[in-house]
């Protein structure tokens, strides 16, 4: 590294000299409740986070995103400095769980509440690194903030999806401030979520009577079940299961109407459009003469891989890292969704899971390391610092 000893002493001091002020703010945003799908709690975090952003210096937008949903938070500092922005992205929606769940530091330096892990310590952790660099006089690029306010249930009724792919490009990197793992392995991969709603209609008829007039909606979409669910491949961490069906009206007709839900996660980019492209076809063949077959994609998060510059951005930050004596750092796929699949759809290389590290997301038993919000704090300084080495 190339990295200004005056410049990471400075940040690194202020950091250390200003825990109680961070600790503060993540005890306010945590005791913010902010549950997704609850629009009008979510929007008092966000305007927290507007205030809190302005007051440092950015100039800041806050756009709706629909009737139930929080409004995206964008927020950039030194707008007027040279180079592409380092974007720093999020959500800071919770998980609805009854009880207030208030933040609180045990005798193990474990912080709990709802969101401490999930993801208001990474937000909290994003608006002291621009603090930090400020006050060490670093201004050599625009920092950009980007946080949603309704990730935790998929951008549904909601418009999120598209704005992320929209105004995540055009950065040098972006850091998904999601949940860190107390393994110290960053996130180089998720898989996309979304699901398949499939109608068949067919021709009702009296199952006595009028049989031969009869065009069995069941009949047609049992016959389509091995096809879809045969597009399953775990090699690619890509599964496809039927989930639920629905049929029939009476038991003495033919079902004219059958549907079902498939649950979809795809491993990548490329898995997903292979995917969606079988299910097209599987619906578009008939089996059974008049009955025809209607479908409906609905996507949840997008998938997330180490495809373009995100394995090296990874190993960059590692790299850091190792040399600042703060840990090594391996790489890991995870299951569960996240908004980095859209922002590296916008064309930002990203890396996920970079926020404070814990367990237990979405549970009472949720809890964050206080240490690493310092500690992961410093490693980005460091490597925002540091990130013309890494656009070279």
């Amino acid at each position: 590294m190339k990295l200004s000893q005056e410049h990471l002493t400075a940040v690194w001091e202020y950091i250390d000299a200003h825990r109680e002020e961070i600790i503060a703010m993540w005890r306010d945003y945590v005791n913010l409740r902010s549950d997704a799908t609850v629009k009008e709690k979510a929007e008092v975090m966000a305007l927290r986070l507007q205030k809190d952003l302005e007051e440092m210096g950015c100039r800041c937008t806050l756009t709706d995103m629909g009737e139930k949903n929080g409004p995206a938070v964008d927020a950039i500092l030194g707008e007027d400095r040279p180079g592409k922005p380092v974007l720093f992205s999020g959500h800071y929606d919770v998980v609805p769980l009854k009880g207030d769940l208030p933040f609180s530091i045990d005798g193990e330096q474990k912080a709990h509440g709802l969101g401490c892990l999930d993801m208001k310590g990474g937000i909290v952790m994003s608006l002291w690194i621009a603090k930090a660099l400020t006050a060490a006089g670093w201004q050599e690029r625009p920092l950009r903030f980007l946080y949603v306010g309704d990730e935790e249930n998929g951008h549904m009724w909601g418009k999120t999806k598209e704005y992320l792919v929209e105004h995540g490009g055009g950065a040098v990197c972006a850091f998904n401030m999601e949940t860190g793992l107390v393994s110290n392995a960053i996130c180089t991969g998720r898989k996309g979520t979304g699901q398949a709603a499939i109608t068949v209609k067919g021709v009702a008829a009296h199952s006595g009577n009028n049989f031969p007039e009869g065009r069995s909606a069941i009949t047609e979409l049992v016959s389509k079940l091995p096809a879809i669910e045969a597009l399953t491949d775990m090699e690619k961490n890509t599964t496809v299961a039927v989930t639920t069906i629905n049929g029939g009206t009476v038991t003495n007709s033919i079902p004219p109407v059958c549907e079902c839900i498939v649950d979809l996660r795809f491993g990548s980019l490329s898995e997903r459009e292979r995917v969606l492209a079988a299910l097209k076809e599987i619906c578009a063949r008939q089996t059974v003469p008049d009955t025809t077959t209607e479908l409906e994609l609905r996507e949840f998060m997008a998938p997330f891989d180490a495809s373009g510059r995100v394995g090296e951005l990874a190993e960059f930050v590692a790299g850091v890292s190792r040399e600042l004596g703060l840990g090594e750092m391996g790489t890991v796929f995870l299951g569960g969704g996240s908004d980095a699949g859209f922002i590296q759809r916008a064309g930002t290389p990203v890396i996920c899971s970079i926020g404070v590290q814990g367990q237990f997301n979405h549970s009472d038993r949720e809890y964050a390391l206080v240490e690493s919000i310092f500690r992961r704090a410093k490693l980005l300084s460091a490597v925002v610092m540091n990130i013309s080495e890494f656009e070279q």
